[in-house]
């Protein structure tokens, strides 16, 4: 890409944001930033519990990857967020305005499947019916492409490459 953008990689748990999130920010020759990071230890602590995060354990989320999008802009980088709602990805795109997103789409299956098989991650396979009820995919006025999760993660990056490739132009 000849613009350095900020790229949101977002989606329900399970899709792969920690995995394409690093792959795609090497292509892109930009650092990468994991959302998960960001958390305050409360929201960590609460989903591992499993429970479900509200809007208000959100914000703080959300403002501080928006900063760190801020500080990018014009310099590119790659962050993970599930910004699963549209108010979310709009409270990133007022701190960082020329974010792009990249959505993670996938069979709810394989996603469970996915989440099964991982290990050390504090977000239990029992919340992936909320992600998904929670989720309002990226509208037609929204930076961004949705790229499916289907295949290793090298053929999912290089589809995610090429479709924000085919965005820019």
């Amino acid at each position: 890409m000849s613009t350095p953008h900020v790229v949101v990689v977002m989606g329900v748990a399970g899709t792969g944001k920690t995995t394409i999130g690093p792959l795609l920010a090497a292509e892109l020759g930009v650092p990468y930033a994991e959302g998960d990071d960001f958390h305050p230890a409360a929201n960590i602590a609460k989903m591992s519990a499993g429970t479900p995060l509200d809007d208000s354990d959100r914000w703080p989320w959300l403002d501080a990857i928006g900063q760190w999008a801020h500080g990018r802009a014009g310099l590119g980088g790659v962050v993970s967020s599930s910004a699963l709602k549209r108010v979310y990805r709009d409270r990133l795109r007022a701190e960082a305005p020329g974010v792009v997103f990249l959505h993670l789409t996938g069979d709810r299956a394989l996603i469970e499947e996915r989440m099964a098989e991982r290990k050390g991650h504090f977000m239990p396979t029992a919340l992936l019916d909320s992600q998904f009820a929670t989720l309002q995919p990226l509208q037609d006025d929204e930076a961004g492409v949705a790229v499916d999760v289907s295949g290793t993660p090298e053929e999912i990056t290089q589809r995610a490459v090429a479709a924000l490739r085919r965005l820019e132009a």
